[in-house]
This record gives C-alpha cells, structure tokens and sequence, in this order.
C-alpha cells in the first residue's frame, strides 16, 4: 500500500521513471485496478456530493444518485476502463506491431488514472466542469506515458492508441449517462461522467 501511494505521489509530480518500475513489478496489477476502482469511487462521491448541495433542482433524488453514480457507476466506469486499456492494447499490437504485454498495460495504465479522484471535487458546484476536465485531462497525459513506458514506443503510436481507447472508454460512459437518468441530470456514470447533456 505504501508503494502504491509513493507511485501515486511520483506521477502526479510526473515522474514518469515510477512507470518503469509498475511495468516491472507483476505484484501490482491488483493495486493498480484497485487504484481505479479508488479514483472511480472518489468520482462518484463528487457527483453525489454535487446532489447534495443541489437543493433547488426539482426532482433530484440524492439516493438515486447515490446508488447509481456512486454505487454502480464507480463500477461501470472500472469495468469500461478495461475497454479503454483494450482498445490501446489492439492498437499497439495490430497497426504497430508492438509486443507489449497487455498486463503491463493494466498496471501502468491503473496507476495513470488515479488524477480521475480530483473529479471529487465537481462537488463544488461552479467548478464541476474545470475540476471533471482537469482530472481527465491529467490522466490522459499519464496514460499516454505509461502506455509510452509499457510498449517502449515513441509518443505518436502512444498517443494515437491511448485517443482511440480513451474515445471508446467515453462512448460507453457517455451510454451510461444517459441510462437510468435522475431527474435528466444524468444516470450510471460517476463524477463528470454522471451529467447527460440533453438539452
């Protein structure tokens, strides 16, 4: 547990050399997939918390969301992130030709999506966009260098693999908002994923 914090600590100062040592330690998939599992709950929090202080929309059941963003959503989402890992894994290996291990991928791409936590923070109604976009854009900055340190590629074929999953990754969310909707604020997604935009 200490060291997966320390990995945490390092890449968000983005000390992209901690890719190198999760690639090279087969003990840290578990943490790694727990790390977004961790990063999805703390996401749903901030949607539920949102709810919460969101007093003046009719129709806003907070446990609704609870239960859907929180509960099923943070697991959705950890299910749909496998996608995005799967994504980038067909990439390398079929238009690169890449001999990536797809368990590399799974850990060092895990502990690149540990800035989605800051999606705790959309709780903060006027800054739920910022903070949903910051925490997304943080992470796929790590997971573009953690898929660079797991195929041992140059930046475009990392890049280029890690837009293509990450799409795939926000079309099943972008679904999932949309599923199961409370009060048309949004369904089984967490964090800024929660929010359906039906105007």
């Amino acid at each position: 547990m200490r060291a997966s914090l320390a990995w945490v600590i390092r890449l968000l100062r983005l000390d992209f050399s901690a890719f190198d040592e999760i690639r090279g330690d087969p003990n840290t998939t578990t943490s790694a997939i727990l790390v977004v599992y961790i990063a999805s709950l703390l996401a749903g929090i901030g949607s539920w918390l949102w709810a919460v202080q969101s007093r003046d929309f009719e129709g806003l059941d907070r446990t609704d969301i609870f239960v859907k963003s929180l509960v099923i959503g943070s697991f959705a989402q950890t299910v749909f992130w496998f996608a995005w890992v799967y994504i980038v894994y067909q990439v390398l290996v079929r238009a690169y030709g890449s001999a990536v291990h797809f368990l590399d991928l799974i850990r060092t791409m895990g502990y690149a999506f540990a800035p989605v936590a800051i999606s705790v923070f959309i709780a903060i109604g006027g800054f739920a966009v910022p903070f949903g976009l910051l925490a997304f854009g943080i992470a796929l900055l790590l997971t573009s260098a953690a898929i660079q340190s797991a195929a041992e590629i140059d930046q475009r074929e990392a890049t280029t693999a890690n837009i293509a999953g990450f799409a795939v990754f926000l079309a099943f969310m972008g679904m999932c908002a949309n599923i199961s909707e409370v009060a048309s604020f949004g369904g089984i997604s967490p964090g800024i994923l929660f929010f359906s935009l039906d105007l």
